[in-house]
């Protein structure tokens, strides 16, 4: 929906309200007039039901409005005397059209100092349950939300099984352009598998200001951008279209920002003609064919670090660091190794821009320019494949070509000013990694946040269940130089402290009365 019909449809909304309401303005000693003033009549409104005005601000925020509508509709009904299970429940399912009856059939009277206390303990345990999920809701789309590693893509700097928080501000928070979702799930419902969200109606993409840019080679969640599975590792083969807050959550290493050069020689990457310096906790992987003159054991395997790999009856196929390639090459049982590289001017079909005009492969590609907002590029058929999707698809123009002319909306021309800024997304496991070479540039309103704490880590293939937690991963940060530090004691020393004082406190209260 355009800014245009988002205004035209809260009006709507407001005339909805003045319609059902007026009368119980005018009961609660006010006039009816204030009950179409848009904002004002919701002040208004707080204080007929006795609520604090900054509830406000909570029914214009996408997600926590669904939330916090049927909670304003049962403390008005309340306010007028309606106090009973059915009351509510009609309030509810009537999407709050229950208030059109009162307010034109009932015989009610205002209730101007009314018990905010919930009458029975089932209401007051659902008033809590729904504040709960309110207030985590508002930390998870705005401040820090929980993620788990599904793949190998960064191994060595991020397992999988590794569950992270990921800072929704250190980039700016975005708020969801989905209007209609279930709270703190993503584009599906637990254990049911259907779809959690309404397409329609959607809002235009805003972001709130951020404190940092995204760096190069740091970690960043971002939204899969040519997502159109059901849902993540989804085997059926659906494909559907989805809102961009809505799409597969990925987590990669940014290795380009905007305006930068890349490209990859022999599997390195190049930004603006130096070899990138990656941070010493990036562990980049690659597939070696190992000769050896028998098996290596598992106790071998594990020695060196490798996690992925096979034995195909007289090699090894091991994915390996450049550093654990080197140190192998010196097992008296390896007679030779070498790193799957392919060769330079080899046509991948797969590789990103999908072009025959360009012989490039995972390992020997660009260079290329990552597109900067405000920045122009020359337009023409060579060019074309880089920018095609980011003009149609990332930023909603009319594209059509005709002969070796392109048009843009309608219009014949020879260049495209960009309008935002896009990134280059790696996997750190070259050669196991669905990444940025697959399918190209991660527009900024893509960006979910920043990993910035490891709180857990499960290895699901452990043996025994003593083993399966990676305890030395446990409450360690995500960026950063050396070797990552577990902070585990000192949380669990603050919440011993925490735990007495509270406990301490408590006695000295009861001694006191």
């Amino acid at each position: 929906m355009t800014m245009t019909q988002w205004f035209i449809f809260f009006l709507i909304v407001q005339l909805i309200h003045f319609l059902g309401t007026w009368k119980l303005y005018v009961k609660a000693g006010r006039k009816s007039w204030e009950a179409i003033v848009p904002i004002y009549n919701a002040i208004v409104l707080m204080k007929i039901i006795n609520r604090p005005v900054w509830w406000i601000v909570l029914l214009f925020i996408p997600i926590i409005n669904l939330l916090m509508f049927p909670v304003i509709w049962i403390e008005t009904i309340r306010s007028f005397g309606k106090n009973s299970t059915i009351d509510s429940f009609l309030a509810v399912l009537t999407l709050g059209f229950y208030t059109y009856y009162i307010n034109y059939l009932a015989n009610v009277t205002y209730i101007e100092d009314r018990s905010l206390k919930s009458r029975t303990e089932l209401g007051e345990w659902v008033s809590s349950i729904v504040f709960a999920i309110i207030a985590a809701t508002l930390v998870h789309t705005y401040f820090m939300q929980p993620y788990t590693i599904p793949t190998s893509s960064l191994e060595k700097s991020l397992l999988v099984g590794d569950f992270l928080f990921v800072s929704k501000f250190h980039y700016g928070a975005r708020t969801p352009m989905t209007t209609i979702a279930a709270p703190m799930v993503h584009d599906s419902l637990p254990f049911i598998k259907l779809r959690s969200y309404l397409k329609k109606p959607q809002l235009p993409y805003f972001r709130l200001p951020g404190f940092e840019k995204i760096k190069r080679n740091e970690i960043v969640v971002f939204n899969w951008p040519v997502d159109t599975v059901q849902r993540f590792f989804d085997t059926s083969n659906i494909h559907i279209d989805k809102p961009i807050d809505k799409k597969s959550n990925y987590v990669k290493r940014c290795v380009g920002i905007p305006g930068d050069s890349l490209e990859i020689k022999d599997g390195y990457i190049y930004i603006n003609g130096d070899k990138t310096i990656l941070p010493d906790r990036a562990k980049p992987q690659y597939m070696h064919k190992v000769v050896t003159n028998g098996q290596l054991s598992a106790t071998t395997l594990s020695r060196y670090d490798i996690t992925e790999g096979g034995f195909y009856g007289d090699y090894y196929l091991l994915n390996l660091t450049d550093e654990n390639a080197a140190k192998l090459k010196n097992n008296p049982l390896v007679k030779s190794i070498d790193k799957e590289i392919t060769p330079k001017g080899t046509y991948e079909s797969g590789v990103f821009p999908h072009n025959k005009q360009y012989a490039w492969s995972i390992d020997n590609f660009g260079p290329i320019y990552i597109p900067e907002a405000g920045k122009t590029v020359k337009l023409n058929k060579k060019s074309l494949p880089f920018y095609k999707r980011i003009i149609e698809v990332y930023e909603k123009n009319n594209l059509t070509i005709n002969g070796d002319e392109i048009f843009i909306n309608g219009q014949l021309t020879t260049s495209y000013t960009f309008k935002q800024d896009y990134y280059w997304m790696m996997g750190d496991n070259r050669h196991n990694s669905e990444d940025a070479r697959s399918w190209g540039y991660v527009p900024f309103d893509h960006v979910v946040g920043k990993p910035v704490f490891i709180w857990m880590s499960w290895d699901g293939n452990a043996q025994g269940l003593a083993n399966k937690i990676r305890w030395e991963r446990v409450f360690t940060t995500v960026h950063g130089s050396g070797k990552p530090v577990s902070y585990l004691y000192y949380f669990l020393g603050a919440l011993l402290l925490w735990f007495g004082y509270n406990t301490y406190r408590k006695r000295k209260k009861e001694e006191g009365s």
